[in-house]
């Protein structure tokens, strides 16, 4: 590894950081190798209870590394096809699956720029926490690309086909007030808050039920593809999965009782 995606797993809690921060976490071939370790490496863990995405220094990730991209400019156009094809489905497509899959929550902590496959990294989180300061864009078609990392099949199922076209034709900025409007965010605060704000939703998650969690995951992940029939049998084989775990037990007692659950993630 290069050492541009860092993987550390401490007291349940796996943060990814994203560690080129004199190039605002612009995303190098390194990093897409670097990212593609630690994602692979969190497959199994069953150690972990909740993942956290966050950029070194000032920034989450400032789109593609555009000196990346020019080093292959000397290659044909049809070889860069070939590398820039390979690239992808080698290194990002099969990192953005894996996340996607994750059991556990994943969240994202973003400051200051948050571009290209940033953005598409950030909208793969299941919540993301941003500063106040925070500016986002697709990006993309600014240098002439169309997206990637799933972006355009994340960002309609956020905001909407109608907005998602034209943050992808046009690529403006904007800011945290309006990701939390589009709902691309979970919540902005202030900068100098953000850490803070972020490990409470993380310890909190960690204190959560582990099997729900994943349950939930899993139903949402089918439901826009699927018909209703085949998802209200999902709900109920879900359901009935929890239902007979010890941590549906424990919720139901410390309601009851008008404590706090101590969840065990079984």
């Amino acid at each position: 590894m290069a050492n541009t995606a860092l993987l550390d797993v401490l007291d349940g809690v796996a943060t990814i950081t994203l560690n080129r921060p004199d190039a605002l976490n612009a995303l190098s071939v390194e990093m897409m190798e670097d990212l593609n370790t630690c994602a692979r490496k969190l497959r199994d863990r069953e150690d972990v209870a909740v993942v956290l995405i966050t950029g070194a220094g000032d920034h989450f990730m400032a789109g593609g590394d555009l000196k990346d991209f020019a080093r292959h400019f000397h290659l044909s156009p049809q070889a860069r096809l070939v590398e820039f094809r390979a690239m992808i489905e080698r290194l990002i497509n099969p990192t953005v699956e894996i996340l996607q899959g994750l059991d556990q929550p994943v969240v994202a902590k973003v400051r200051g720029a948050c571009a290209g496959f940033g953005l598409s990294l950030m909208l793969g989180c299941d919540l993301a926490v941003c500063a106040d300061s925070a500016k986002f864009t697709t990006a993309y078609s600014a240098i002439g690309l169309p997206a990637d990392g799933g972006m355009s099949y994340l960002l309609p199922r956020v905001v909407g086909r109608r907005k998602a076209i034209e943050l992808l034709l046009l690529g403006d900025r904007f800011d945290a007030a309006e990701a939390v409007r589009l709902g691309l965010v979970t919540r902005s605060v202030a900068a100098e808050v953000l850490d803070a704000e972020t490990d409470a939703l993380v310890r909190r998650l960690k204190q959560g039920p582990r099997h729900a969690y994943a349950e939930i995951k899993h139903l949402l992940a089918s439901a826009l593809d699927g018909q209703l029939e085949s998802q209200l049998q999902s709900e109920a084989e879900a359901f009935a999965r929890c239902g007979a775990g010890a941590d549906f037990v424990e919720g139901v007692n410390a309601f009851l009782e008008k404590r706090k659950p101590v969840f065990k993630g079984v």
